[in-house]
């Protein structure tokens, strides 16, 4: 199966067509540094100027294990990885919130200036048609993230070069107040592999991004 390039509004149109026959879950994937929280939200934006009110956001890193579990499972400095998260959670999650029989969910949403999760952060309300789920790992072709793949509706990729990931992670880390020994570390030992594993892993998704 081929990919196909789209714009930003143009994918807002069309979700916003799918929406109308039903609640529909998007699936928006990319390596770390890709952009996928900013995109996700500048779409749900979009259309919000098409549907008010039709478009919430579901990011991935809710579903970050807690320090102190990475820390007894030894992987706190991997934090991040594939396997940092629980899929489990997040697959029961995606699929409460395509039955959607309640009036409202409650989702967990990661804080990043504290790196903690925190559960019951914002509400999806039945009222909400598109679901824009976002994260690195979304389209992995590798168990057990590949369970989620029926899930989707939809699903996209965003393209982006390696070395606009390295620039964008090193900058990400910098507004965090880390040295420059410590930005290197997080980018070339943990942030790019985990890209890499992204980008060669992943299935083709249905539209591609470009940034």
């Amino acid at each position: 199966m081929a990919t196909t390039d789209i714009e930003l509004s143009a994918l807002a149109d069309l979700l916003t067509e799918r929406a109308g026959a039903g609640r529909i879950v998007v699936a928006i994937a990319g390596a770390p540094g890709s952009g996928k929280s900013t995109l996700a939200d500048r779409l749900a934006a979009l259309i919000d100027t098409r549907m008010p009110g039709a478009a919430v956001v579901l990011p991935m890193d809710g579903y970050h294990y807690d320090d102190r579990l990475l820390d007894a499972l030894g992987r706190r400095a991997r934090k991040g990885a594939a396997d940092t998260f629980d899929v489990a959670g997040f697959r029961h999650m995606l699929a409460r919130l395509r039955d959607n029989r309640e009036e409202a969910v409650a989702v967990p949403v990661f804080d990043r200036d504290i790196e903690i999760a925190r559960a019951g952060a914002r509400f999806v309300p039945q009222s909400a048609r598109i679901i824009i789920a976002e994260g690195n790992y979304l389209l992995l072709d590798e168990e057990p993230w590949s369970a989620l793949q029926p899930l989707f509706d939809v699903t996209v990729f965003i393209d982006v070069d390696e070395a606009t990931l390295r620039a964008r992670l090193e900058e990400r880390w910098r507004g965090y107040g880390l040295r420059e020994e410590q930005i290197r570390a997080k980018v070339e030992e943990n942030d790019l592999p985990n890209g890499r594993h992204v980008i060669t892993g992943s299935v083709v998704a249905d539209y591609r991004v470009r940034t």
